[in-house]
């Protein structure tokens, strides 16, 4: 290869990664809505001031709807969460950290807080719900959530989630 090909191909390639760079390290975002069916496993006990309740619940979640990113639409992951409340007289505080496993074993952590409704069968109600990151494609991943849970007979929870997710330039 004469010098002056080599010049230009060097230039060419400097070029074409210096132009790449800014989409590859570009802020990424979007939404997404899900849909999680679990099963509860509570145990609730009366305690001073008020009534505790703590357990795990598993089951699945299915992406419905998504504008793209690691979120596609009909993909679907394992969820398990532990969960932890308490009703006193100031109302509901309850709160679920999950891990969500896709198929190919990426990792995406929440945390979920409602403070209305409950968590027998026939009730439920809004909360929020934040994204704190995971692995492999959900590494960096942020955003907030509502959601709306309902509890149905034998421990079944059924629970419908719209998201905004974030994730910045510079994450490894």
């Amino acid at each position: 290869m004469s010098l002056s090909r080599g010049i230009a191909a060097a230039a060419f390639a400097a070029t074409a990664i210096w132009c790449a760079a800014p989409t590859a390290a570009a802020d990424e975002s979007g939404s997404f809505t899900a849909l999680a069916s679990l099963v509860a496993d509570y145990t609730t006990i009366e305690h001073p001031g008020g009534t505790l309740v703590g357990g795990a619940s598993a089951g699945t979640n299915t992406i419905l709807e998504s504008s793209g990113g690691p979120f596609a639409a009909g993909e679907h992951s394992q969820v398990t969460c532990v969960v932890y409340g308490k009703r006193s007289a100031a109302g509901l505080d309850l709160e679920a950290s999950c891990t969500s496993t896709a198929a190919g074993g990426d990792k995406l952590y929440s945390i979920s807080k409602r403070s209305a409704g409950g968590v027998e069968e026939g009730t439920g109600g809004a909360g929020s719900l934040e994204l704190v990151g995971g692995t492999g494609k959900f590494a960096g991943v942020t955003g907030t959530c509502t959601y709306r849970t309902a509890y149905l007979a034998e421990g079944r929870v059924v629970t419908m989630s719209a998201c905004k997710w974030r994730r910045s330039a510079g994450r490894e």
